[in-house]
């Protein structure tokens, strides 16, 4: 393979001749052969809007010659359009904050910016990647901003189909109003219950979860961009940080701005952690959900069977004809697997020290990856799971009948001890508690029809 040769301060490198990174890049990934995981694209994007914000910035403030900072803007622009996508190459587990990922952008921009303007690869003739493409910028302040207008960018994906899903869970209450059935706790019989009023319940989880991942907003667009190392802003211009992040904001239309302190924004990551804590209460929901659509729906013939999920595939390589909850499982698969996203957050997030939290990639990559896994979980649980939900109505009285929680409208009139008995002596004998409390001489049986109507006690 071709190759050329890029010096750095430790020494030589042969570099690919075809590749846009240069010799830092190449350290990393000779240095971290981890997990061949990469950064999502999302940070690519990300980087490609700070780094022509900076280099547009700079120009306007007289520190960048224009036909650089041109050059670079164009670099970025191709990058933005999914160009050198192949040229991230840094594992997710790298040297720590970041610098080889922003050295990696850096490089990238730097070589293409040189080729439009007739350099080769490698040279550095016009423009350098520490010199021009990284002016008034450190990694310490790059990064986090990408991770946050990367979040913010792909978060309304999100909040979308969480909207999705609260409408068709929304319909199946409306759907299922009308539809009495037996309560349980502690999955064990109690009073009657709706279906419709349960699938309500579902969407009002997802719409609160919605509301609280909505809200983190507001604290992720506050930037330390313009920081540069500590916090301090060393070789930025003081107008650099407002200028370059106004672009941003026009750029994106998120609701970016300057931190308020610089330093306290580079130290801490704490928006990350709720972010995180965000999408881990909302996938506990999802598996708290999916799992009662499982148990409401074994069976056939064995289980609850109380709705039937939509028939996607079969179920069993072994055993014909069964079909199985899938897209449920699957739902819980995705839930646990966010969990342990929102646990390396947490871990990373507190493991700052002094002016800086070098854990970022993992953050990076522990944020951005629930929000597609959820992404996608929601939009195939809404379309391939919720939206086809049948009843079987007539299962769901059965079940709200024989309810041995039926005793519980009985202790009014008769006691709570009497109550007890009868639910008693309707598990031993399988007599329905209605015909009991008749022939026990404690209602008669217009008053038992009334007490003990599940319709009634499901407040239909």
């Amino acid at each position: 393979m071709a190759s050329r040769r890029e010096q750095d301060s430790l020494g030589t490198k042969r570099i690919p001749a075809n590749a846009y990174y240069g010799i830092q890049t190449f350290r990393a990934v000779e240095n971290f052969p981890i997990s061949g995981l990469r950064l999502p694209p999302e940070m690519v994007r990300a980087y490609g809007l700070i780094k022509k914000a900076a280099a547009l910035t700079n120009a306007a403030l007289g520190r960048l010659e224009p036909r650089k900072a041109r050059a670079i803007a164009r670099a970025c622009d191709e990058l933005l359009r999914g160009r050198f996508a192949d040229q991230f190459v840094v594992d997710v587990y790298q040297a720590g904050a970041g610098t080889s990922f922003n050295m990696n952008a850096n490089e990238v921009l730097a070589n293409r910016a040189n080729e439009l303007l007739g350099a080769r690869r490698g040279t550095y003739r016009f423009i350098h990647p520490n010199d021009h493409v990284n002016m008034a910028q450190s990694t310490n302040d790059t990064f986090p901003t990408a991770i946050r207008v990367a979040c913010l960018l792909q978060l309304p994906g999100l909040l979308e189909v969480m909207t999705d899903l609260e409408r068709a869970l929304s319909r199946n209450a409306r759907r299922f109003q009308g539809v009495v059935k037996a309560g349980r706790t502690h999955l064990r019989d109690a009073v009657p219950v709706s279906l419709g009023r349960e699938f309500g319940a579902y969407a009002l989880a997802v719409a609160r979860a919605r509301g609280h991942l909505h809200g983190m907003g507001a604290s992720l667009g506050e930037l330390n961009l313009g920081g540069t190392a500590t916090g301090t802003g060393m070789n930025a211009h003081p107008r650099y940080r407002v200028m370059a992040i106004r672009r941003l904001r026009q750029w994106t239309r998120l609701p970016l701005r300057p931190a308020k302190d610089l330093m306290e924004r580079t130290q801490s990551l704490a928006d990350f952690a709720r972010l995180s804590g965000a999408m881990r209460s909302y996938a506990l929901e999802l598996i708290r959900i999916a799992n009662d659509l499982r148990l409401l729906s074994s069976g056939p013939n064995t289980g609850f069977g109380e709705i039937e999920l939509p028939a996607i595939q079969p179920g069993s390589s072994i055993m014909p004809g069964k079909v199985n909850p899938v897209v449920a499982e699957m739902v819980d698969m995705v839930g646990f697997q966010v969990v342990g996203h929102d646990a390396t957050v947490a871990m990373a997030t507190q493991a700052g020290q002094l002016e800086l939290n070098v854990m970022m990639p993992v953050i990076a990559y522990n944020l951005l990856q629930p929000m597609r896994l959820l992404t996608n979980a929601s939009r195939v649980f809404a379309t391939r799971c919720v939206g086809g939900i049948t009843v079987n109505a007539a299962r769901c009285r059965g079940y709200a009948e024989r309810s041995l929680a039926l005793v519980t409208a009985l202790a009014p009139r008769i006691g709570y001890v009497a109550a007890a008995k009868i639910a008693k002596t309707s598990l031993a004998s399988g007599k329905p508690i209605a015909q009991l409390v008749v022939e026990h001489g404690l209602l008669s049986a217009s008053e038992a029809r009334r007490i003990l109507n599940p319709v009634a006690l499901a407040g239909l």
